[in-house]
C-alpha cells in the first residue's frame, strides 16, 4: 500500500512537472532587440529600457536597446519594419508613428501594414500651461481673451507636426480661436520662452509642467485626458472645461514587424498584458507622471488605427504642409 501511495504521489509530481514545463515553454528567439527611433535619455528610451528589463525576465531571454534616431523616428521605424517578424527586433515609439502618416507625402513603410502592435506601454497627460503672470485664470478666460483679439496670442510646441503641437492645433479647432504656432527645437527651449514670458501659452507633458508648476514659474489651466490626473487631481480637464471631448495624450507603444498573429506575436501580447498588470510597473511609471497601457493586442492595433485617423484630421484642419 505504501509502494502504492508513492507510485501515484510521483505520477502526479509527474505531471504538474509536465505541466509546468509546458507553461514556460522557451520564447523562439534567444534574444530581443528593441529600438527606439529616438536619442538616449528621452521619456521613449527610458520606457523601452524598463520594457527590455522586464521582458527579459518574463520570456528568460537577452533584451537589448538600440537608438536609432532621426527623421522624427521614421528611420528607425523603417529598420523594425523591414526585419524578421520572428519577436527578435521590436519597435518602442511614440505618438508620432500615428502623426507621421499625414506629415510625410511618402513614408518607406506601412504604418498600418508593416507592423503588428503589440502593446500600449504608456500614456503621459499633456497639459495647457500659460505664463504665472497670464490675465487667463482659466480656460474659458483664456477662449474669450482670443476671441477678442485674434492672432494676437501664440503657443509653443516642441516642434512642427509634434504631439504638443497638433494639440494646440485642435484646441484652435474647437475652442474656435485664432492663435499663432511658435515651433521650437525641443521641449526645454519652449519651456524656457515660456518661463521667460516670450510665449504665454503652451501644451506640454505632464513629465515637464508637474516640476514646473510646483516651482511657481507657469501655472496650469487644465489637462487633455477626459479625465482629471492623478498628479494633479484639482487641475480639470479641457472636456470639463468646455471643450466636450477633447482628448490628447502623449503615449508609447510597442511594436512588431508584420506578424500576422504567428506564435511569437501571441506571446509577446500575454507577456506585455501580463508585465502592464503588475504593481510595480505602475508605482515605477509613476515616477515619470505616466500611467501603464490597459490595450493590449487587437485592442490596441484599433486604437492605432483610431489615433491615425483622428490626426490626419487635425493635420488636414490645420494646413500642415507635408514633407
Amino acid at each position: 500500500m505504501k509502494k502504492l501511495v508513492w507510485l501515484l504521489l510521483a505520477l502526479v509530481l509527474a505531471g504538474f512537472g509536465g505541466s509546468t514545463a509546458g507553461a514556460a515553454e522557451p520564447f523562439a528567439v534567444k534574444s530581443i532587440k528593441i529600438v527606439v527611433p529616438f536619442p538616449a535619455g528621452g521619456a521613449t528610451d527610458i520606457l523601452a529600457r524598463f520594457v527590455a528589463k522586464y521582458l527579459g525576465d518574463e520570456l528568460g531571454v537577452t533584451t537589448v536597446v538600440e537608438n536609432r534616431a532621426g527623421a522624427s523616428g521614421t528611420i528607425g521605424s523603417d529598420a523594425v519594419a523591414k526585419s524578421e517578424p520572428d519577436g527578435s527586433v521590436l519597435l518602442l515609439t511614440a505618438t508620432h508613428h500615428v502623426i507621421n502618416p499625414s506629415l510625410y507625402r511618402k513614408l518607406p513603410y506601412d504604418t498600418q501594414k508593416d507592423f503588428s502592435p503589440i502593446a500600449m506601454v504608456a500614456s503621459v497627460p499633456n497639459a495647457l500651461i500659460v505664463t504665472k503672470d497670464f490675465p487667463a485664470q482659466n480656460v474659458q478666460e483664456l477662449i474669450a481673451m482670443a476671441k477678442k483679439e485674434p492672432g494676437k496670442y501664440s503657443f509653443g510646441s516642441t516642434g512642427i507636426g509634434g504631439a504638443n503641437h497638433l494639440s494646440g492645433e485642435m484646441f484652435k479647432q474647437m475652442a474656435g480661436v485664432d492663435i499663432v504656432h511658435i515651433p521650437y527645437k525641443g521641449a526645454a527651449p519652449a519651456m524656457n520662452d515660456l518661463i521667460g514670458g516670450h510665449i504665454p501659452i503652451m501644451f506640454d507633458a505632464l513629465t515637464t509642467v508637474i516640476p514646473a508648476s510646483q516651482g511657481g514659474v507657469i501655472r496650469v489651466l487644465a489637462v487633455t485626458t477626459l479625465t482629471r490626473a492623478p498628479a494633479l487631481p484639482e487641475v480639470p480637464t479641457l472636456d470639463e472645461s468646455g471643450l466636450k471631448g477633447f482628448e490628447s495624450i502623449g503615449w508609447f507603444g510597442l511594436y512588431m514587424p508584420q506578424a500576422h498573429d504567428n506564435p511569437a506575436y501571441q506571446r509577446l501580447v500575454a507577456a506585455m498584458t501580463k508585465i502592464l498588470a503588475a504593481s510595480d510597473t505602475r508605482q515605477k511609471f509613476a515616477t515619470l507622471s505616466a500611467e501603464p497601457g490597459t490595450l493590449t493586442g487587437a485592442a490596441f492595433a484599433s486604437f492605432v488605427d483610431s489615433e491615425i485617423k483622428k490626426w490626419n484630421g487635425v493635420v488636414r484642419a490645420a494646413n500642415v504642409p507635408p514633407e
